[in-house]
């Protein structure tokens, strides 16, 4: 409700109890009363002290502005609605004494109440309802779901699936449209011409597409979907999860949809083999698991590839890095250094890795090596590479490791790997320290210091049985630089550290860390603020920028 539209009520209140008292009031034909006892004059009295509706709109006004100031999100979340109406109504108090004015009782309750419902509108909801509150459901959306389940099945009836698959889409909708408004007078099944059109885009993805992830997919806002069961699909939005209204028909649906996903690109999922990783038709990442691991239906979780590349300018518009820590990390892709990329499960690793292979020369040959194709490199000479699951026998595996062998065999000037998370680390690192400068590759750690220690364990993995002193003066030597990146809790992604791998004294890895972010609050809206700073050392690898003559460069992005 807009403030105006309060002030409005407002006014239409006291014209209700004040008019009685004041057309009396105005009456020369009534005998006078005692002023101290007369009902008509305490009407006319309480009249007088009725508040101007221009201060009951600008009231409200002002505790709109007020309210993101005085509460956060996660504010409201922890706390009860008694408690929120108690720090409104102070800060009504407060407005009242900066504006030198006063309000009678029940306006003053009337403005808290309509604050506490601005509060829930524009910030969140209060208490527990913030977790525990379903989300509501579009019913216009409800009922074309449910037309959609009664009519699929008759409409199976009156096609022919083959001869309907290899008719462009256009062409189809018309010919189905006309068999489902048929069916629609059958069924007496009441849909106006638009829901008609919707319906039938509804059954036209289940035929041709991925049946309810069509319209999630084709939302370019959304970054991630998550289907948990039939009943339960989350989608991802600016940082936050979302419960959406698309939901399957039953378990046997959603299997027919996981099964078109993962047989497009060769692979299969069933309950001998319940786990896959594959990808869609424009490169978006999935991985399915399916019952009897899936326990309330299968899981579907989708990284949707993005059209718009991000690159470190688009970092920079975003606030997730500066322009010095961009120029930094712009010298040091085009340095060839060796650069680790570390952060949780999704902080933006992928994307900060396609962002910084932009700095390859056009001139390099560029090998990725993935288990589901996902990275966006712009470079004409980029060899793309993806594992392969055993099949039906358990036979025929390539794993990392197996393709990290053979991409040195490939001549590439450089090895991008999407995700080192086992034994191919130590093939990753040979390949770094033998001619391979510039190569890149993830891995989930929260912080640098817990990257060496995860890249030490995958070594590890490779059953080598290597001492650890040895092992770590391998990724010393090998390994330049970590970026960590980080999802923080505002749905915001920042670079949060740039540390630089110097070397060892005695058994352990020596770090610098060259920029640090530091969080120092959050503003209105609820964004985090901080700053990303320079720690001002001298970077250890400022011969090696010499040698590309970009040591000035580094020195004034170290500077600020």
């Amino acid at each position: 409700m807009k403030a105006s539209g309060f002030g409005k009520r407002k006014q239409g209140l006291k014209r209700q109890t004040g008019g009685f008292g004041g057309g009396f009031g105005r009456g020369n034909a009534v005998p006078a009363l005692d002023p101290a006892t007369s009902p008509l004059a305490s009407a006319a009295n309480e009249q007088a002290d009725s508040p101007a509706p221009e201060l009951v709109d600008r009231l409200a006004e002002l505790g709109e502005e007020a309210l993101k100031s005085h509460f956060t999100a996660d504010e409201l979340r922890m706390a009860t609605k008694g408690e929120v109406i108690r720090k409104i109504e102070t800060l009504i108090d407060e407005m009242l004494v900066n504006e030198g004015e006063s309000l009678n009782p029940q306006e003053k309750k009337d403005l808290a109440t309509y604050l506490l419902n601005e509060a829930e509108d524009a910030i969140g909801p209060i208490g527990d309802s913030a977790d525990s509150a379903p989300a509501k459901k579009d019913q216009n959306k409800q009922t074309l779901f449910e037309a959609r389940d009664r009519i699929q099945v008759l409409l199976m009836e009156h096609i022919d699936p083959t001869a309907a698959s290899e008719l462009p889409r256009a062409e189809l909708a018309d010919q189905v449209g006309e068999v489902v408004g048929e069916l629609l007078v059958q069924e007496k099944i009441n849909l106006n011409l638009t829901e008609q059109r919707d319906l039938v885009s509804l059954l036209l993805d289940d035929m041709l597409g991925l049946g309810p992830l069509e319209p999630l997919l084709a939302d370019d806002a959304i970054s991630d979907i998550m289907v948990n069961g039939p009943k339960q699909v989350y989608v991802e939005k600016k940082g936050k999860l979302i419960l959406t209204d698309v939901h399957f028909r039953d378990n046997q649906h959603l299997m027919n949809v996981a099964q078109r996903i993962v047989t497009a690109v060769g692979r299969r999922v069933d309950e001998s083999s319940p786990i896959c990783d594959a990808r869609l038709a424009d490169g978006s990442r999935v991985n399915v698991i399916a019952p009897p691991l899936a326990i309330d239906g299968a899981s579907i979780s989708i990284r949707k590839f993005t059209q718009d590349k991000i690159t470190l300018d688009k970092m920079l518009e975003f606030g997730s890095i500066t322009p010095p820590l961009a120029k930094l990390l712009k010298i040091a892709g085009a340095c060839r250094l060796n650069i680790l990329i570390s952060g949780g499960t999704g902080s933006g690793k992928t994307t900060m890795l396609n962002a910084l292979s932009r700095m390859i020369d056009k001139g390099e040959r560029v090998v990725t090596i993935e288990d589901a194709a996902e990275l966006q490199l712009q470079q004409p000479h980029v060899v793309r590479l993806e594992t392969r699951p055993a099949n039906l026998e358990g036979q025929g595996e390539i794993d990392m490791r197996d393709l990290v062998k053979n991409a040195l065999r490939m001549r590439p000037d450089r090895i991008i790997l999407g995700e080192i998370r086992g034994g191919e680390a130590i093939d990753m690192l040979q390949a770094m320290n033998t001619g391979h400068d510039g190569s890149m590759g993830t891995v989930h750690a929260n912080r640098p210091r817990e990257a060496l220690t995860r890249l030490e364990n995958m070594v590890n993995m490779a059953g080598l049985h290597l001492p650890a002193k040895a092992i770590r003066e391998q990724i010393s030597s090998s390994l330049d630089l970590i970026v960590q990146v980080q999802r923080m809790r505002d749905g915001g992604r920042r670079t949060t550290h740039v540390t630089e791998v110097v070397g060892m004294e005695g058994d352990v890895i020596t770090t610098q860390d060259l920029f640090k972010y530091e969080f120092t609050g959050e503003d209105e809206s609820g964004r985090l603020v901080g700053s990303f700073n320079s720690t001002g050392v001298r970077p250890h690898f400022l011969t090696k920028a010499e040698y590309f003559g970009l040591e000035r460069a580094l020195m004034e992005a170290m500077n600020g």
